[in-house]
């Protein structure tokens, strides 16, 4: 029988109350964005932040607890823009959206950091004596998408930039507290997927960071559905126990196509309910769409199907976000 799990991979929005004693401590301009060497006050800040973070996950009822990253001015790149070795640029649009990233510009070799797995110990120091079943979830970004994002100014070729992305994301992981799950957010893989013939360096890169963890590692996508032949290398090359699919985009029946046409990973993590739009779906309505999903593929048995957003929260406000983690932790109970 298939477990249902409700979760998220974070990014969740900064609560109104925390906004403007932020941005009066860190200043109000591209260089006051953090730089990972943040005063004791903004530390302090971000504590309870993350404190609420945590909060509204065990009050929803969500099977992983995340560390809500609250700290990603960057969003995703945000491991890059805190690193030593990183310079940040011009400010760029993120994805198709209305948010904005600094540039993270490579100049040296990326070595180890350390600052998400600061950010999940202080998470688990959280969850300890007060989770019940709840269990951690990490996040971070895919070494595909991160390098997408990034500008190489040191290593000087594609490939050894994206293994590069890959040996770093490894070593974080590596000095992560115990996790449940991990989340690798890997949106480029839809918005500008690599050319034929490169998928493997991508998987590869994937399946180098997901070594690193006796976790579940979830590749999560968002935005659309995968190009077939991307899809069958994530299934086979990735060493990923699930694919995040996004259904609530448009082109969701060539989501489904492509389990039916090449199989699937053990477990699978389903977009259910929209990361962007203000609409908060009915618990009803997010099992209705686990249901429609596993009957249009009724050969495949998965040990898990995570019922997730299809992007990050960070878009919504408070009230709209919260919403949203009620919904998917009610509807995983519809389907008990």
């Amino acid at each position: 029988m298939t477990e249902r799990v409700a979760a998220t991979p974070g990014l969740y929005p900064l609560p109104d109350w925390a906004k403007e004693t932020l941005s009066d401590l860190k200043g109000h301009q591209k260089g006051d964005l953090l730089s990972g060497d943040e005063s004791e006050a903004i530390v302090e800040e971000y504590a309870e932040v993350r404190a609420e973070y945590v909060d509204d996950q065990l009050d929803a009822g969500l099977d992983l607890i995340t560390e809500g990253q609250g700290r990603w001015d960057d969003m995703i790149a945000h491991p890059l823009t805190v690193h030593d070795s990183v310079e940040t640029g011009g400010i760029v649009r993120y994805y198709d959206n209305n948010n904005f990233y600094r540039d993270p510009r490579v100049v040296d070799d990326l070595d180890f950091s350390g600052d998400v797995a600061r950010e999940l110990e202080r998470a688990t120091d959280l969850l300890a004596g007060e989770a019940g079943d709840a269990d951690l979830a990490a996040t971070l970004p895919g070494p595909y998408s991160l390098a997408e994002l990034a500008s190489d100014e040191h290593y000087g070729d594609e490939a050894e930039f994206q293994a590069a992305i890959a040996e770093f994301l490894a070593g974080e992981v590596e000095a992560f507290p115990a996790h449940e799950t991990l989340f690798l957010l890997e949106p480029s893989l839809v918005t500008s997927p690599p050319a034929e013939g490169e998928e493997s360096a991508a998987t590869d890169a994937i399946a180098a960071v997901a070594d690193a963890t006796d976790a579940d590692v979830v590749v999560q996508t968002s935005y659309g559905a995968l190009g077939e032949k991307l899809y069958a290398h994530l299934v086979d090359e990735a060493g990923a126990d699930a694919l995040g699919l996004d259904l609530v985009a448009g082109d969701r029946d060539d989501t489904v196509y492509n389990v039916q046409e090449f199989g699937a990973t053990d477990s699978l993590s389903l977009g259910l309910v929209d990361g962007q739009n203000t609409l908060v779906e009915e618990p009803e309505t997010v099992a209705e769409r686990v249901e429609w999903f596993e009957s249009q593929v009724p050969n495949e048995a998965f040990d898990r199907t995570y019922l997730t957003p299809n992007t990050e929260l960070f878009y919504l406000p408070t009230n709209k976000y919260r919403a949203k983690l009620n919904a998917l932790a009610a509807a995983a109970e519809v389907l008990d």
